[in-house]
């Protein structure tokens, strides 16, 4: 008796049919991936309210677990330690504004234009916000903790340097800026941002500040005032 040939596998198992619809167990994985990246999110999340809440040292992973509603075990899923977490913290919250800096086009205005622009849209992005919290996190406890501070500097403040240095540069070329050691010390260019920030969580409520209109007046001090028409 002849025995009937065995169907070999169809291709279809591992991938699209000839409708295009993806094979079982496609949905699934996505599916999964799906819900780490939520709860990965939600630890972030939760992770940044305690930090600010309870400050680094006593923030504990049991406290972040309970927030972002998940098991202990689940954080070592995705960070390996306290540490790594605010790390993420740090990347997910605050280096996106500050690589807006390095992402600006040649100016076609003016650099004051350009500098006004940026910092204008980081005092936004900053000042009253949980980026504020955290920004004033780091100033409190990263003497304590040198190496969450170390972390801050490669991620955020040299970068922001590197970028206020450039514009600064092309704002002494351009004959904008009369005072060339400035290029020196870019930090002054920024000091408004950490004024306001500080400001407003000690001293706000005693005496408001105006942190645009602070930022202006500083800019004048730089450029010179603008001219009225």
């Amino acid at each position: 008796m002849t025995k009937e040939p065995t169907k070999a596998a169809t291709p279809t198992a591992a991938r699209a049919d000839a409708k295009g619809r993806a094979p079982a167990d496609a949905a699934p994985a996505s599916n999964r991936a799906t819900r780490a990246a939520e709860r990965r999110s939600a630890i972030v999340e939760a992770a940044m309210e305690e930090f600010i809440a309870r400050g680094f040292a006593a923030t504990r992973l049991d406290d972040i677990a309970r927030r972002a509603g998940v098991a202990k075990g689940t954080i070592y899923l995705h960070f390996k330690d306290k540490e790594s977490m605010f790390e993420e913290l740090v990347r997910t919250v605050i280096v996106p504004v500050v690589a807006k800096l390095n992402a600006l086009p040649p100016p076609t205005g003016s650099v004051r234009d350009l500098v006004e622009a940026f910092a204008g849209n980081f005092l936004r992005e900053v000042i009253g916000t949980r980026r504020g919290d955290l920004v004033r996190l780091i100033v409190a406890e990263g003497p304590r903790f040198p190496s969450v501070a170390d972390f801050y500097y490669r991620e955020v403040v040299s970068r922001g340097i590197a970028g206020m240095r450039a514009l600064i540069e092309l704002g002494i070329a351009r004959g904008e800026i009369r005072e060339k050691n400035l290029a020196r010390y870019p930090q002054i260019l920024v000091a408004p941002a950490m004024i306001a920030v500080i400001w407003q969580s000690l001293f706000a409520r005693h005496a408001p500040l105006d942190a645009q209109d602070m930022l202006r007046v500083h800019l004048d001090l730089i450029f010179g005032e603008r001219r009225t028409t």
